[in-house]
């Protein structure tokens, strides 16, 4: 067959030709050469872009979200407490951190076991922001094959131009996401202020500048390289998959042999199957593979194969369905159906369940403070011109809660003693607050070198809500 022979199909395009790439441009593998990914419409892609639109707008206006008068999402790593929604977390509670992670890693091993790499296709940001910037290409270069002729001509003013409002619109886009991404971390109002007035800090500039590039980079040069050598997903999913998982996967039995044919024509006549080898689906496939091969690590479920493939079966009158969505047993001639539910599914799905579960009961137990005792650790013990001994402690108090909270400290286990400092006192939302407090006692009244006590703490307003904290008297000599 030419390498240029055009389908003879009617309402097709003529730009739709069947390429065969010459071996070292063909070399998906080789990071040097470029996919041209080529546009196509459909059920699939127009629910990727609905999902990847959703999950792009969410990342670039929730740090502009306020809630209860403070940024509704900030993670301040500096003073060590993250804020989500009017919870504020704080070093000591990781586990609640470890859980949330816990339960968005079995959630994606139990929708990959059900329907393979669909967060590839749909919601990873490689994935989106790609798209995003072949979006821009497009815009500015054309179609697929109008971007490869461009890329193959000398350098003219029209590419020039093409060219540099491409990479602009990249560059652009890369520092808004940049921007988006410091916003979680410092506050957002008070870092937009500081970029357009030139006084960001050391810091929060390294940032932008590290994020804005790794963006371009990936998104705009890196793609499918990311993909197929990159990240390690596609090296361990295969781990999740079993003869029952959904994958994009051609019908070979029905589709070979292939070749062209008029619309009219009947290709059992021929000899042929009802693929036409149009190559449309590894054109439109953004890790540039031939779904036609069988399955294969580097496919990420995006379906961009399935539009394009289901466009053509239409206008060849044929039912569509070549390539979609089904399973290895599926595509097997044997009679045994698909099983949905089965062993590794309902194992994932109670795990997720237990997490779920553990989660809320943290949340649900959490109380609004924190208290954690520091002893002077220059001096142990002192005793005074009346010879009374004083410990001295810093209690540092965490407020958990986002509105003020008045507090009373209360000292079980000692007897006959004197405190001097503040016992009630009030801590902002989301702060801590340094209390220092001397205990004093007579040495008469102590039986023991060293005494255990404990520190009480509790809202003023709300006494049965109360943490412990244990520490020692030091009697001393």
């Amino acid at each position: 067959m030419d390498n240029e022979q055009r389908i003879k199909v009617k309402n097709i395009p003529s730009e739709v030709k069947i390429e065969k790439p010459s071996g070292a441009e063909y070399d998906r593998f080789n990071p040097r050469n470029r996919i041209y990914v080529r546009a196509v419409k459909g059920l699939h892609q127009l629910l990727r872009q609905r999902i990847g639109l959703v999950g792009m707008l969410a990342f670039m206006l929730l740090p502009w979200i306020n809630y209860n008068g403070q940024q509704a999402v900030l993670f301040d790593i500096f003073n060590q407490q993250f804020t989500i929604f009017g919870l504020t977390f704080w070093p000591q509670d990781l586990t609640i951190l470890a859980f949330i992670f816990m339960i968005a890693a079995f959630a994606l091993f139990l929708v990959t076991t059900f329907y393979g790499r669909v967060w590839c296709g749909y919601t990873c940001p490689q994935t989106v922001w790609t798209f995003i910037f072949i979006w821009f290409e497009e815009k500015f270069e054309g179609s697929a094959n109008q971007r490869k002729k461009l890329d193959q001509r000398p350098m003219d003013f029209d590419k020039f131009w093409r060219k540099s409002a491409k990479h602009g619109s990249w560059i652009l886009f890369s520092l808004y996401t940049a921007i988006s991404f410091v916003g979680y971390f410092t506050p957002m109002r008070e870092l937009i202020l500081d970029v357009v007035t030139f006084s960001v800090g050391g810091y929060a500039l390294l940032s932008i500048v590290v994020f804005t590039l790794c963006t371009y980079g990936n998104a705009g040069w890196m793609r499918e390289i990311m993909c197929l050598h990159i990240c390690p997903y596609s090296r361990f999913q295969s781990a999740m998959f079993d003869k029952d998982t959904f994958t994009v996967s051609y019908d070979a039995t029905r589709g070979e042999s292939r070749g062209p044919r008029g619309r009219k024509q009947d290709p059992k006549e021929l000899g042929l199957g009802d693929c036409i080898d149009c190559n449309l689906c590894v054109q439109v496939c953004p890790t540039g593979i031939d779904i036609r091969n069988g399955l294969q690590y580097e496919c990420i479920n995006c379906g961009a194969c399935i539009d394009a493939c289901d466009g053509v079966m239409d206008k060849m009158n044929y039912p569509r369905g070549l390539i979609s969505y089904t399973t290895e047993r599926n595509l097997e001639a044997s009679a045994e159906k698909t099983k949905p539910i089965r062993g590794k599914l309902i194992g994932y799905s109670v795990i997720l369940l237990v997490l779920i579960g553990a989660l809320g009961a943290n949340i649900a137990m959490r109380v609004p403070m924190d208290l954690d005792i520091i002893r002077d650790r220059n001096q142990l013990f002192r005793t005074d011109v009346n010879g009374l001994v004083e410990n001295t402690y810093t209690l540092k108090v965490i407020n958990k809660a986002q509105v003020v909270q008045d507090f009373t400290v209360e000292i079980e286990g000692l007897e006959h003693y004197q405190v001097i400092g503040n016992l009630e006192f009030s801590v902002g939302p989301g702060r801590s607050h340094n209390v220092p407090l001397s205990v004093v006692i007579d040495p008469y009244d102590l039986k023991k070198p060293l005494t255990e006590f404990e520190f009480v703490l509790y809202p003023t307003a709300d006494p049965e809500s109360k943490i412990r904290q244990s520490s020692n008297f030091i009697k001393g000599r």
